[in-house]
């Protein structure tokens, strides 16, 4: 069978590849040995509170599972809205925003409607590898510009202008970043979209993890720049309902019924029952627990990434959000006799039963040496998995 160009294009996703191999050494361990601590995948321990899982049972016993609009339910559209307004004191209307089936939909709904054949994405080197294959999926072209500590892992306005050529059509940016943590200083960001402006180009912003900042400097979005800004979110991060598959595309007005057409073409509407539920993330109750975990997120980096330094396996950027340590891993490969991050990911793995994240998948530019270690396990777990680390690496 002959398989479609753009589907060959596609690398596979090596975060979901080494999970299948620490699933595998776990079951293993259930025979007798110690058991894997995963700190690989990006995922809250946290579930969906109280309020949000009674208002999907309310919504199941009630029969409303329907179709809703391609957009969203307009109650849900306006819970959102009024988000903005009180947390970040941004006036952007319920019409502007498209609910969608997880911010994977919203990512592809905003390159199908904006990416011709041919056109040149700017991201920066690292960055979460399924961005760049949004991209590839509408036949363009995702071109990783590299971004080293220096400047926080993320692009700057300087290397967008230098970089941009005559199949430019905009850039597709993450803050706060998956894998780093890092966020955009606001005024820089700023900058890029006058660039890009400039040249009548795109600005695509990745704010899933917009509501888990730490650091008063960085947790605005870049809605407050300009309307022309698109912004990508999600119910899976903050709100904790990864499985959900939940959420939100924020966009200028004239490209809202384009979005909807794909929509109702594409998928018809996301899910129903999970849009009841989530109108329950917005009550106060609910509000109030999402505030105590991030601060529980915000104590487990606390810990983690100095316990980290102490091992040698150096962030040499304080994550500002997320729940991510991008750690290079240079002295731990030669402690351990192994090449690089990928390989050292299977030697904890197999010697110390840590599952990490090694840097392949987010890039080329020196991501061989580092690796991403997920917080959001528990803390307990944290602590645990850094004893194992200390006597490995000692």
């Amino acid at each position: 069978m002959k398989i479609a160009a753009r589907a060959q294009k596609i690398e596979p996703f090596y975060v979901m590849e080494v999970a299948k191999a620490a699933s595998a050494l776990a079951r293993e361990a259930a025979q007798g040995h110690e058991p894997m601590i995963f700190l690989n995948i990006g995922e809250p321990d946290f579930t969906a509170p109280p309020l949000v899982q009674e208002a999907a049972e309310r919504a199941v016993r009630a029969g409303r599972s329907q179709y809703t609009d391609a957009t969203g339910l307009a109650a849900l559209r306006e819970r959102i809205s009024a988000w903005y307004r009180q947390h970040h004191g941004l006036n952007i209307p319920a019409s502007r925003i498209v609910v969608t089936a997880g911010a994977s939909a919203a990512l592809q709904l905003a390159c199908l409607a904006l990416i011709e054949a041919g056109d040149e994405i700017l991201m920066p080197d690292p960055s979460y590898p399924c961005n760049r294959h949004f991209v590839s999926a509408a036949e363009g072209t995702a071109r990783l510009i590299p971004c080293g500590p220096e400047q926080r892992f993320q692009l700057s306005a300087a290397q967008v202008r230098a970089a941009w050529g005559p199949q430019t059509r905009g850039v597709l940016l993450a803050s706060p970043s998956n894998p780093t943590g890092t966020s955009i200083e606001p005024a820089e960001l700023r900058r890029i979209h006058e660039v890009v402006q400039a040249r009548d180009g795109i600005t695509l912003v990745d704010e899933i993890y917009l509501g888990l900042s730490y650091d008063e400097r960085y947790g605005h979005s870049a809605l407050a720049i300009d309307e022309n800004i698109i912004s990508i979110n999600s119910f899976s991060k903050y709100f904790s309902m990864t499985g959900w598959r939940l959420g939100w595309l924020v966009l200028p007005p004239a490209l809202v019924p384009v979005v909807e057409r794909l929509a109702q073409n594409l998928y018809i509407c996301p899910s129903t029952l999970a849009q009841h539920a989530a109108l329950a993330c917005f009550e106060p109750e609910s509000l109030a627990e999402y505030e105590r975990r991030r601060a529980e997120f915000k104590a487990r980096r606390d810990f983690f990434i100095p316990a980290l330094n102490e091992l040698g396996l150096k962030a040499p950027v304080m994550p500002d959000g997320a729940f991510y340590a991008w750690a290079d891993c240079t002295e731990a490969c030669r402690k351990l006799g192994v090449r690089d991050s990928w390989e050292l990911s299977f030697a904890l793995m197999q010697q110390a039963h840590v599952a990490v994240t090694p840097g392949r998948d987010f890039g080329s530019a020196d991501t061989a040496r580092y690796i991403r270690f997920s917080t959001a396990s528990a803390l307990p777990q944290l602590q645990a998995a850094v004893e194992r680390l200390r006597k490995l690496l000692s």
